[in-house]
């Protein structure tokens, strides 16, 4: 990535991420981590819907069409949705990590337009990890996971207890989300959001 400020630049003491022994197969999708999440939820009407693959080591694959409610521009993703998405699949990593973390930090290059109808194929890699700082970068092709690169992205996600959704979230959500019966749904609805 271009420019990329010094607060994205891990420090000489960071190690190589490891992935968790109990993360997901290489291949296997992750589906939504909360089903309310505008960027993998399936319940949010206009969300992104994005899918997201673990990949070899501590990365990731994830998809998304850009639909006419994404747009910003007549018939282009709108920037905002495009960075939502490098987000969404830069947070995703943090499963593979089995760590609860925000976004601290996410810098973003649009390269080319995206536009409606197109499918934007995403890969997403931890390069470092020092202390609570999760250091990542991701990139977004369209025309295929081989195509031309139209955005791209490096963060810094800091690890967190629950505790900061419960203190910071809206009661109603929270509780519904903590009294899931299924014990990994609840896990994964607090994974990734600031």
């Amino acid at each position: 990535m271009s420019g990329t400020s010094p607060a994205l630049q891990p420090p000489v003491d960071a190690v190589k991420p490891v992935r968790h022994p109990d993360a997901p197969a290489p291949g296997e999708l992750l589906g939504a981590h909360y089903e309310q999440c505008f960027g993998c939820g399936g319940e949010q009407p206009h969300g992104l819907h994005l899918e997201a693959r673990a990949g070899e080591g501590v990365t990731i694959t994830a998809e998304f069409t850009v639909q006419p409610a994404h747009q910003g521009a007549p018939g282009l993703a709108h920037g905002g949705v495009l960075a939502t998405a490098l987000d969404e699949t830069l947070g995703s990593l943090n499963w593979l990590l089995r760590t609860i973390a925000v976004t601290g930090r996410l810098e973003t290059d649009f390269v080319r337009p995206v536009p409606v109808d197109t499918t934007l194929y995403l890969e997403a890699e931890v390069t470092a990890v020092a202390g609570r700082k999760i250091y990542s970068t991701a990139t977004g092709r369209i025309g295929g996971p081989d195509g031309p690169v139209a955005v791209r992205a490096d963060a810094l996600f800091i690890e967190v207890k629950v505790e900061h959704f419960v203190n910071h979230g809206r009661d109603a959500e929270i509780q519904a989300a903590m009294s899931d019966p299924d014990r990994i749904r609840r896990a994964r609805a607090f994974e990734v959001n600031p």
